[in-house]
């Protein structure tokens, strides 16, 4: 028997939270031979949406939630619940039921068979406005031609992932804005699991155009450096070209064909130019926050507010004492260079005369 733990990242998602309970609790009688926990992760909601939460805590035992101090985001609250997950397995699924519950059997299943990372990915999009699908395909596109190759082309609704995959992203710190890069960058390769993604029934998607401009942005930079590259090549292309219309304006002045060269033809070159490195400079600049960022070493969530504690599992006990043993390796280390300073400095002190 195992914990498998379900994360559930919840933003103002107060209409859509006891049809999902309901779901969840039917895939938990589906699965008697294992024990479940389901950490809802509010995410800077409301409070109508954590009153909810609440109430569901307090007629499921199994039902965990933590309140994060502000929005932090999708990415920091599914690393959240990561961090405070202690099942030999942990599944990704979205609040708002867009994204069937019901496919998690099939993904357990593929655990059970030893897959360590199985992802779960839409049919289609036909509900879909046209735009949005144009947008999915030529992110997945990009995505997969210039980033990871794994990727599957429709893109990926949810995963569950091993608990050694689960422990990698905790020891990572999450800092990372795709997940999904992070799961496929350590070279398991993905078990694929086909859903039909059904439309959102009682609230509208938050998940707006800029927000996944942004997670583009920050998903490609933070996986690629085919834009520095990219700026690199244009840049030599750009003096190549600098050069050359400078060799043909010394010939030309030379042979008395164009005594100066024109003020529109030094305009146009300035400005090419000069939006060159401007353009350069920003790429760069994302790059370099993006370090700075990484190096402050800032947690990537702040947990306001627990409820239920912990299971009393097998898996939690495993945790627990690897957790005490690790802090005893720290202690005696501690203790030992301790000691050995000590003697040094004893060592050091010559005695009187």
């Amino acid at each position: 028997m195992a914990l498998v733990s379900i994360v559930i990242p919840v933003f103002s998602n107060s209409l859509s939270l006891k049809a999902l309970a309901r779901c969840l609790d039917q895939l938990a009688a589906e699965q008697p031979r294992h024990d479940f926990e389901f950490i809802y992760v509010d995410d800077g909601s409301g409070e109508d949406t954590f009153a909810m939460l609440e109430s569901l805590a307090e007629v499921d035992r199994r039902v965990r939630v933590l309140k994060l101090a502000r929005n932090f985001g999708a990415t920091a609250a599914v690393m959240a619940g990561i961090t405070y997950a202690f099942g030999d397995c942990v599944g990704i699924i979205a609040a708002d039921r867009q994204d069937p519950p019901e496919t998690l059997s099939e993904m357990i299943h593929r655990w059970e068979a030893g897959q360590k990372l199985v992802l779960a990915i839409p049919k289609g999009r036909l509900d879909d406005p046209w735009s949005r699908r144009l947008l999915a395909m030529l992110f997945n596109w990009l995505f997969k031609r210039l980033v990871f190759e794994g990727i599957p082309p429709q893109g990926m609704g949810f995963f569950l992932i091993d608990r050694q995959l689960a422990d990698l992203l905790v020891q990572s710190n999450g800092k990372t804005p795709s997940l999904l890069g992070m799961l496929l960058w350590t070279g398991y390769k993905p078990s694929l699991v086909e859903y039909d993604r059904e439309r959102h029934q009682q609230e509208r998607s938050r998940w707006t155009f800029s927000k996944k401009l942004q997670y583009f942005i920050d998903a490609f930079v933070a996986n690629s450096c085919l834009p520095l590259r990219a700026f690199s090549v244009f840049g030599i292309g750009l003096t190549l070209c600098g050069l050359i219309y400078a060799l043909v304006i010394l010939i030309a002045s030379l042979l008395n064909h164009v005594p100066y060269p024109s003020l529109s033809a030094l305009a146009a070159l300035i400005l090419i130019t000069s939006g060159a490195q401007l353009v350069t400079l920003g790429v760069i600049g994302e790059y370099l926050w993006r370090t700075f960022d990484t190096a402050r070493n800032r947690p990537m969530f702040v947990v306001e507010t627990t409820i239920n504690a912990p299971l009393a599992t097998q898996a939690l006990r495993d945790k627990t004492e690897r957790l005490l043993v690790s802090l005893s390796n720290v202690g005696a280390r501690l203790r030992s260079q301790t000691a050995n300073h000590s003697e040094r400095s004893e060592g050091a002190v010559k005695p009187k005369d």
